[in-house]
């Protein structure tokens, strides 16, 4: 800010990028429990910019007794972050530096957010949070390259021999893919628009809300996936001869562990 109160114009593009971030997290309110601690992991959560207004609008504002862990690979960033939060007297904010694949920290979490986890990172977050059972998923997707190197058939070959086009079908049937996974364990899922694509190309959120569950089966892992979502999905993966990670990790735990 200026000192006239103004926003920066430099800084403008992340403020629309937080402002819009705390009207998903309004939307989902009415899922969380205001009667006890809730814990929120931020995946991925970089230099923290939402991850402070998040917790400044949860415990500050709307007055949740909530405790917050930002989890990153980047020791700098994360002990920057770690001196802010004391500085700015959040004591149940705390920042880890670790890799979300291998995350064991808690055993229930209450809402995860992952946001520009890259590529399959983000299936890694979904995954923890399906295994939570968290009430609340908020997912914005990065640099989906997986499917790009997996994505054949014939049918659609006139289409998908044009490298841009593919890729592009390739991120949206990702992020389409994970949506369909996230409503077969049992969560109201939208796909929205983050932000104008003016601002950032990567402006599509995954929302999942937990739901009460409807017919289902287990895997080995214990995990509950509708089997009326299921086959549909199935059809569409082996029809674009795909295996996306977190299909792996809900439906083949130990051939996806073993990789």
């Amino acid at each position: 800010m200026t000192e006239e109160g103004k926003v920066v114009k430099s800084k403008y593009d992340k403020y629309k990028q937080i402002n819009r971030f705390l009207e998903f997290i309004e939307d989902i309110l009415p899922s969380l429990d205001k009667d006890r601690e809730l814990t929120i992991i931020d995946f991925g959560c970089g230099k923290s910019y939402l991850t402070f207004a998040m917790y400044y609008y949860l415990k500050e504002l709307k007055n949740y007794d909530i405790k917050v862990i930002g989890l990153d690979l980047k020791k700098d960033v994360i002990e920057h972050c770690n001196l802010l939060a004391k500085q700015y007297n959040f004591q149940k904010l705390t920042f880890l530096v670790g890799d979300i694949a291998s995350f064991e920290g808690v055993d229930k979490v209450d809402m995860v957010v992952s946001l520009h986890a890259c590529d399959t990172a983000t299936d890694y977050a979904l995954y923890k949070a399906i295994k939570w059972n968290a009430e609340v998923i908020l997912s914005v997707p990065c640099c989906q390259h997986e499917l790009n190197g997996q994505i054949e058939n014939d049918m659609l070959s006139p289409i998908l021999h044009y490298g841009i086009i593919k890729e592009r079908i390739a991120a949206l049937t990702t992020d389409a893919l994970r949506g369909e996974l996230l409503e077969a364990a049992g969560y109201k899922t939208q796909i929205l628009e983050f932000i104008d694509m003016e601002h950032t190309p990567k402006n599509l959120l995954l929302r999942g809300v937990r739901k009460v569950k409807g017919k289902t089966v287990n895997n080995k892992e214990g995990i509950l996936l509708s089997d009326e979502k299921m086959p549909s999905y199935e059809k569409i993966r082996e029809f674009l001869n795909v295996e996306p990670t977190l299909y792996q990790l809900l439906v083949k735990p130990q051939s996806s562990s073993s990789n």
